[in-house]
């Protein structure tokens, strides 16, 4: 860089914040970027079909995610975006069902995280929310009923079925 001044604050703001990545990183940011719409495009598609298939299943009794019409944020999101992403909740019939899924799934993996091209179910009431007070959580939503579905990047039948296993074990 030609300018010392904001080369040595760069430098500083990289070396006490972590600001940047390293090589590796930076190549692998790169190399996924160029795979990134076609990962999307499919994780968006599984996601839609998820949770239609969701909202038909008796065991379910809510379905949040803004792809779908009747979701409150669905007319806003599609005016300023061009997808739904591959995030949704659902809320099941009882704490039993909710366990039963949890612990019924195969494919789909029980874990906390995002991004991923692995589709990953979340007990939100434990996981990420386990602060909140219990009247609190209800309130917002979260309760013992609610999972939360990053969808991934595989085939979408075999996620359907992976769920429909695990609603009938």
């Amino acid at each position: 860089m030609k300018d010392e001044d904001l080369a040595a604050k760069l430098r500083l703001t990289y070396k006490t914040v972590g600001a940047c990545l390293s090589a590796m990183d930076s190549w692998l940011v790169i190399r996924g970027v160029k795979t990134l719409a076609l990962r999307m495009e499919q994780h968006q598609k599984n996601a839609i079909a998820l949770a239609e298939w969701l909202q038909a299943h008796p065991k379910v009794t809510k379905v949040l995610f803004p792809g779908l019409p009747e979701h409150p944020g669905y007319d806003i999101n599609k005016s300023q975006t061009t997808g739904f992403g591959g995030m949704l909740s659902f809320e099941v019939d009882s704490e039993e069902t909710a366990k039963q899924v949890l612990e019924g799934i195969e494919l789909i993996q029980f874990a906390e995280s995002l991004g991923g091209t692995e589709s990953l179910l979340t007990y939100p009431v434990t996981q990420t929310h386990p602060d909140l007070k219990p009247e609190d959580a209800e309130r917002k939503g979260i309760t013992r009923r609610l999972l939360r579905l990053s969808v991934g990047i595989e085939d979408t039948d075999d996620l359907i079925a992976d769920l429909k296993q695990a609603f009938n074990k």
